[in-house]
């Protein structure tokens, strides 16, 4: 029988955050001492928690190890006991003391213990379930009798001296002498009454390595014409993309700029949506040429924050802040300032800047073009550089903001491209088969004629990925509460899968629904990454710091997730449907990524002009 790990051991070596000598250690005498029914996860997303090492055994039970690689005589290590609360870890360099309080193993382990018990396998036997989870921790490099020493007051306080067998704290010793009934006791064990394979597939739903995390080592797979327009530059400098939903507008512009910083170009990435970013830099460190240095080596900003910069860096950073005086209290005051006066003090501050101390690139690219104004792209020609390379991607399908029929004819000869057609790509590679129809379906009969590029499957493809198409259409009451239970069951619902429950994404386009979700989420134990809320800065922090590789179920609204992909997509539809709503659905439609072992798509929905669209899904209930 041979074990299963996950990541697998032939990509161990390219995990982003790599195992420490220590936990290189620990892997191979738990893959070499357990028996291969022991499954090992390495890492796992664990509900924003992220321990060494996870084993899980069916027939067995569950085991959860903390790995320290510390030299205990490289500091002086100690313990302030505090009446009624939880001793305190703390270290010496021989110069002065600090707490290491938020390092210490016991606590960790402590925790992991308690959330797999409550959480993560609901179907354990009360306090008897207790008895099928051990909680270990390893110091690969210290002797036991300093560990013990310094652990005792940790351990006393958390009762895990009375049970050593099921909170095994271990050594060099142990590890040298390949001692696994010392590392851990209850591997010995051949089975246990309380431990069930319902059991092991709740834990293995938060376990198994996401999606996303697998993706980041793979490189980026292009067809010959999209390699084509990585690795080429038109004669004048600029190219202009357009294509449907998941043609690989995106996977172009990451790699292009890839490929710029590998030739020594200075290269300005923008985009109208903050979160997009984040999407773009984990596609360009996956292009060959770019060496590892993409987050670093190229400028990443929305087109907002690239406007303050410049405004900042040229002393005009007071004519900026006026601009939005009072802007939010007047209607359409916000518009005007963004669509022409800010794009005007942005110009003029270029203009004057005689020394150069606003930053110029060798290329600008941007993404989501359909998302910008004329206006905006025409300032930012300013700061590419003469003979410069200027490249903009977009999908007029995915109008969400209304600003797409601004691109006329006389816009685009205005914004330096000369005559000539746009490159276009007409191949979606992103959608399931079944899924891509679907949208199309939706496009025809929701989306302006005059806007809609439908997606094309790949000529003669099988289909090959299996997917999952929900509709449940409920009145708006119930929005919170549907949603919620939609997220928590598409996990068990995928029986002839392991689908990582952080590979799940909720998508609205309302930020109270949405923080009401998580909110309902979170009080079943369940943590999200969001970027819900009703205070601007707030909203905007939250979105620098969302990211797919995030440990917890992902929570965003449509706007912010255009460009993104997920295999695992809950949906909400509100009541009112307008054009850019629909605009909005067809977005959050063409989200859905293909995935050999199957996608899958949950839509809630309050509108009831959509009920006949949501018949004709595969899987449709009532509520």
């Amino acid at each position: 029988m041979e074990r299963f790990v996950s990541p697998s051991i032939e990509h161990l070596e390219s995990l982003r955050q790599p195992l420490t000598a220590g936990e290189r250690l620990v892997f191979n005498f738990f893959n070499e001492t357990l028996a291969p029914d022991w499954e090992i996860y390495i890492q796992p997303h664990l509900n924003g928690l992220r321990p060494d090492f996870v084993l899980l055994n069916p027939n067995v039970g569950i085991a959860v190890f903390e790995v320290k690689d510390w030299n205990l005589q490289a500091m002086r290590y100690s313990v302030e006991e505090r009446p009624g609360k939880v001793p305190k870890l703390c270290a010496s360099d021989g110069i002065k003391s600090f707490s290491i309080q938020n390092q210490n193993p016991v606590e960790k382990i402590y925790r992991y213990k308690q959330e797999i018990h409550d959480l993560y396998c609901p179907r354990l036997d009360g306090k008897a379930g207790f008895a099928t989870i051990t909680a270990g921790v390893i110091f690969p490099f210290a002797k036991q009798t300093e560990i013990n020493a310094m652990l005792k007051p940790c351990l006393a306080y958390r009762g895990m001296l009375d049970w050593p067998q099921y909170n095994p704290i271990s050594g060099a010793e142990a590890i040298a002498e390949n001692r696994v009934d010392l590392v851990f006791p209850e591997s010995r064990r051949a089975a246990s009454k309380f431990m069930s394979n319902e059991q092991a597939d709740d834990m293995r739903n938060w376990l198994i390595e996401p999606d996303y995390a697998t993706v980041q080592r793979k490189p980026i797979e292009l067809d010959s014409t999209q390699r084509s327009y990585v690795t080429s530059r038109t004669q004048s400098g600029y190219r202009r993309i357009k294509g449907p939903a998941g043609s690989g507008k995106s996977l172009i512009l990451a790699a292009r700029a890839a490929q710029l910083l590998g030739e020594g170009k200075e290269v300005l990435v923008v985009t109208f949506n903050i979160t997009l970013l984040h999407y773009l830099m984990d596609v360009a460190v996956r292009w060959p040429n770019a060496h590892g240095r993409t987050r670093q080596g190229i400028t990443w900003l929305n087109f907002h924050a690239w406007c303050k910069r410049v405004c900042v860096d040229s002393d005009h950073e007071q004519e900026y802040l006026d601009l939005w005086r009072g802007s939010e209290d007047q209607q359409g005051s916000e518009h005007q300032v963004l669509s022409t006066r800010l794009p005007a003090v942005v110009a003029s501050c270029i203009e004057g800047d005689v020394d150069e101390v606003i930053q110029r690139y060798d290329a600008v690219l941007v993404d989501e073009g359909q998302d910008f104004l004329p206006t905006w792209w025409n300032v930012l020609r300013k700061i590419c550089r003469k003979d410069g390379e200027m490249l903009l991607v977009a999908d007029a399908t995915q109008d969400v903001y209304g600003t797409a029929r601004s691109w006329t004819d006389e816009a685009m000869t205005g914004a330096g491209f000369p005559g000539g057609r746009w490159a276009e790509l007409q191949t979606c590679y992103r959608l399931p088969p079944s899924a891509l129809e679907t949208a199309r379906n939706f496009a025809s009969q929701y989306l302006p004629s005059d806007t809609v590029d439908l997606p094309n499957s790949p000529q003669g493809e099988l289909d090959l990925y299996p997917c999952h198409l929900r509709w449940v259409q409920i009145s708006a009451e119930k929005g919170t509460q549907v949603c919620a239970e939609e997220i928590l069951q598409m996990a068990p619902r995928a029986s002839d899968d392991i689908l990582a429950i952080t590979d799940i994404t909720f998508l609205t386009g309302n930020q109270r629904m949405g923080a009401a979700v998580v909110n309902a989420l979170e009080s079943k134990g369940v943590n999200a990454v969001h970027t819900y809320s009703s205070d601007k800065k707030e909203s905007r922090r939250r979105k620098m710091g969302f990211y797919m590789g995030d440990a917890r179920v992902k929570a965003t609204t449509l706007h912010s997730f255009k460009g993104w992909e997920s295999r695992a997509i809950v949906l909400f539809v509100g009541e009112n449907i307008d054009n850019q709503a629909c605009a909005l659905i067809y977005t959050g439609l063409t989200r859905l990524k293909r995935h050999e072992k199957g996608s899958y798509l949950t839509v809630v929905s309050c509108a009831s002009t959509l009920a006949e669209f949501g018949k004709t899904w595969t899987n449709y209930e009532e509520r």
